[in-house]
């Protein structure tokens, strides 16, 4: 996370929308192993993020099978762990720059190519960093063997893939839309309190609710498949991950990137 400019205490919406002006340079300007390394790591935290959750939400099934919405809210609870590090530690994120990049490109401070070329190199190296993750320290490690959590990561794979193209759509636009608003609120505050506390509101709705963020399921997913989910590796791109993608690209980059961008920074505005 960048220093935030003066010193006031928060900012206001469009100085974090200025911020994310300069913010986005530097993002698109790091080189190349450094982009990799902290993709990397983002989709490793979102994998820790990702397995509390699990642990925790299925955990307690005899509170839980009567009161679907507790483990609904255990889950969400425990979740934003993982956007907590990538924004305090520091990592790139996938789903967070395609809200943060997208006021520097409006105002030609570098080419859309540059964007997507980003948002491509992260996608990957998030992947990377999850199925890392997801195999070598859960799987081989045996976390999610016993049950409940072996059953749990089970059903959540199957269910996500057998979800229609056009629903994972539309649940990546909310999911997206609300963890890019967590990422807004993160860099409104100076203190590290206040950013958990911002990251953790709109992270914990997201997971809560059941949409779909495409970085998320690339632990989801995959540690399912590993567990022997009745789900292909073609089905896991095909049925979420790629619907998913884009439907975070839209939340992200037009409901927060955009809409932000047009109200407090677009020229002549």
């Amino acid at each position: 996370m960048e220093p935030l400019p003066d010193k006031q205490p928060t900012l206001s919406p469009a100085e974090i929308t200025l911020f994310t002006r300069e913010l986005g340079s530097k993002k698109i300007n790091q080189p190349l192993g450094k982009t990799l390394v902290l993709g990397f790591l983002a989709g490793a935290y979102i994998a820790m993020g990702g397995l509390l959750s699990v642990v925790v939400g299925s955990g307690f099934p005899e509170w839980t099978e009567a009161n679907p919405g507790l483990q609904k809210l255990l889950a969400g609870a425990t979740f934003p762990v993982g956007l907590i590090l990538v924004v305090i530690a520091g990592a790139e994120l996938f789903t967070g720059n395609n809200a943060t990049l997208i006021s520097g490109a409006f105002h030609r401070q570098y080419s859309w190519g540059a964007v997507l070329r980003n948002w491509t190199l992260v996608w990957l190296a998030n992947f990377a960093g999850a199925l890392f993750f997801s195999y070598f320290l859960i799987y081989l490690t045996g976390i999610l063997h016993p049950d409940p959590w072996h059953t749990a990561i089970i059903k959540i794979a199957e269910t996500k893939t057998a979800l229609p193209g056009h629903v994972v759509f539309l649940k990546g636009i909310g999911a997206n839309w609300l963890v890019c608003l967590a990422v807004w609120l993160g860099l409104a505050s100076r203190g590290t309190g206040g950013k958990m506390l911002g990251l953790w509101w709109p992270v914990m709705c997201f997971v809560a609710i059941g949409f779909e963020h495409s970085i998320a399921n690339m632990f989801y997913i995959p540690s399912g498949i590993f567990q022997g989910a009745d789900v292909s590796w073609s089905s896991c791109f095909r049925d979420n991950l790629i619907p998913a993608t884009l439907g975070n690209i839209v939340g992200g980059a037009f409901f927060v990137g955009t809409l932000y961008w047009y109200v407090y920074a677009r020229k002549n505005g």
